[in-house]
């Protein structure tokens, strides 16, 4: 462990993220994306299952100590990510997507607890 506790936090996200696309390809969703760009905000993932297009925000604790990951999509969050999934569907002429939110508790070297929350809003 870094003793940067933002370099810990990035670390940690990083870790998460790629752990949540592992799982959800292991869900028969394709990843499409990650950590792409909007004006409204990143996007953690973009997968994609049959006809409907996911944009996934992936939140990652290593512990329940401080609230569950998925407490910390709050509303201000989801508006962010309603506008950034509009936008990049918008711009890439996706008609039909929903957003979801995997929740990732745990740390390097221990079994996570992965759980996926599918069209959050």
């Amino acid at each position: 462990m870094t003793s940067n506790p933002s370099a810990h936090n990035r670390q940690t996200g990083q870790w998460g993220a790629a752990l949540a696309a592992d799982y959800l390809a292991g869900k028969a969703y394709e990843i499409v994306a990650r950590n792409v760009r909007t004006p409204y905000g990143e996007i953690d993932i973009i997968a994609r299952k049959l006809d409907v297009t996911l944009f996934v925000e992936v939140k990652t604790r290593t512990s329940a100590a401080f609230g569950l990951p998925e407490e910390s999509v709050n509303g201000r969050k989801l508006k962010h990510m309603i506008s950034a999934a509009a936008y990049y569907a918008a711009t890439h002429e996706i008609d039909h997507w929903q957003i979801d939110v995997v929740s990732v508790e745990g740390k390097p070297g221990m079994q996570p607890l992965i759980t996926h929350f599918e069209n959050v809003p």
